[in-house]
């Protein structure tokens, strides 16, 4: 058990934790949830960090680590759309968006074909990220009543930033997801090629 793993295992016991902030009635649970999901985050860009300059990279690791980004991120979307922040078919399209190409690369992965991820791909990651935590940040201060605060709270429920801000993700998420099927195409087709023999 590496430190990179604990830290990949800390991260997905962390998810029910965050997922029972976010639906408890304490006006102060959300933004404690936000906290909780930015250490969550922490652990996911520096457990890669450490694995890969002390060489403890592991096959393990190589599950467990975007394993735990999909419980992470997906929880947190479904979890937006139960309470009402963000569309149910945006989350639907992200989520399978991301478990389509996970499944797909693992079991390539089984059969000894390696994906690329490109980088247009790994932004989508960041993206996701970014508006997770702007929807915690709205809803975990919101209901606080802060006076200073109260402009940009108004703003963004005038203008439908959650909303717009979700559409563009939701569409980025489902353009990266055709981007890595084309750039990983030649792979692909060598798999499928390969089960047919």
């Amino acid at each position: 058990m590496t430190i990179p793993n604990m830290l990949t295992i800390f991260r997905i016991l962390l998810t029910p934790v965050f997922i029972l902030l976010l639906f408890h009635e304490d006006p102060t649970a959300k933004f404690w949830a936000l906290v909780v999901f930015i250490i969550a985050s922490i652990t996911d860009a520096y457990d890669g960090y450490y694995a890969r300059k002390y060489d403890q990279v592991t096959e393990q690791g190589k599950f467990l680590d975007p394993l735990a980004d999909k419980i992470l991120v997906s929880s947190a979307f479904i979890s937006f759309a139960v309470i009402g922040e963000l569309e149910y078919w945006m989350v639907s399209l992200i989520i399978f968006r991301d478990l389509f190409v996970t499944g797909l690369r693992m079991l390539m992965n089984r059969q000894g074909f390696e994906m690329v991820t490109s980088n247009i791909a790994k932004m989508k990651t960041g993206t996701q990220l970014s508006i997770i935590i702007f929807i915690l940040i709205y809803i975990g201060f919101k209901p606080l009543s802060l006076q200073w605060l109260t402009p940009a709270i108004k703003f963004v429920t005038e203008f439908q930033l959650i909303y717009i801000l979700s559409f563009f993700v939701t569409a980025f998420t489902v353009f990266t997801g055709f981007d890595y099927l084309y750039s990983n195409r030649g792979t692909i087709q060598s798999f499928f090629k390969d089960q047919n023999d």
